[in-house]
């Protein structure tokens, strides 16, 4: 009985370990399989942006920060890219699951609450780190981009892929249908996208709205990237690094237990 106990903990682990990785494995092939449209069209769609901005107002903002506009612009449009992708990739994947009802068979056993919070959330997490370096070295080419500090570009490069990541896990249980899940994106992560400081410094801002900013977790992800690029950052990066990790903590604490309750995911 001794050596059963010893065993059986051990193919547990080892099942959950597969589990894991299988689940994590189906969330990547899957946008890995349309990758034009998943990690191709997120290129091009950020370059379209940094054209159209730099050709708008790079002349009537030549400088932020000591560097030109282009360069204080592309890295809030490669945080974009990161976010959206990050959460239409948990977000879609649970839904249609819920829809064509075979949500069950992912929820079931072996997998726990933690495995499937794993799965889930590290699959979309990398689709966003994926599509940051494609935007990344593609951008390279038409901005000059140098790394000032290293650790800042990769933590707020993973941090914000799975904290949209884990939004958009929460965004598939909650959705019943895709209206759902298209007004969480167009009334929740585009406007907090957009207003986060990606096309402009919060310094130029009213002093109650920069206030305000501080209240938008997307400011701090998009702002310590920044610093990593072109070391200029409208607040302390460390502090973007605590919020950051504070956020993901409580999302993940969150799908946790929707996963333990089922909630919208059992009939």
């Amino acid at each position: 009985m001794a050596t059963e106990e010893k065993v059986i903990p051990q193919e547990i682990e080892m099942s959950n370990f597969l589990a894991v990785w299988t689940l994590y494995s189906r969330e990547v092939q899957r946008f890995l399989k349309v990758y034009t449209q998943t990690l191709m069209a997120p290129i091009v769609t950020t370059l379209l942006f940094l054209a159209i901005f730099t050709l708008a107002l790079g002349r009537s903002v030549e400088v932020i920060g000591g560097v030109s506009f282009s360069q204080f612009l592309a890295p809030g449009l490669i945080m974009m890219a990161v976010a959206q992708n990050a959460f239409a990739n948990t977000s879609s994947s649970i839904l249609v699951s819920k829809i064509q009802g075979n949500i069950v068979d992912t929820i079931m056993p072996p997998l726990t609450p933690h495995d499937l919070t794993i799965g889930y959330a590290l699959g979309g997490a990398t689709r966003g780190v994926i599509v940051a370096v494609g935007v990344g070295i593609v951008m390279s080419f038409f901005v000059d981009m140098s790394i000032h500090n290293l650790f800042f570009v990769v933590f707020h490069c993973i941090a914000a892929a799975l904290m949209l990541s884990l939004l958009g896990v929460l965004g598939g249980i909650w959705a019943e249908k895709f209206d759902h899940i298209a007004a969480v994106t167009n009334f929740i992560i585009t406007p907090l996208s957009f207003l986060s400081g990606t096309f402009y410094s919060i310094q130029r801002l009213p002093e109650t709205v920069q206030i305000g900013a501080y209240f938008n977790p997307f400011f701090f992800m998009i702002d310590g990237f920044r610093y990593g690029f072109i070391g200029y950052s409208d607040t302390n990066p460390w502090l973007g690094v605590a919020v950051l990790t504070g956020v993901n903590l409580v999302l993940w604490i969150t799908c946790y237990r929707l996963f333990k309750s089922g909630y919208r995911l059992k009939a």
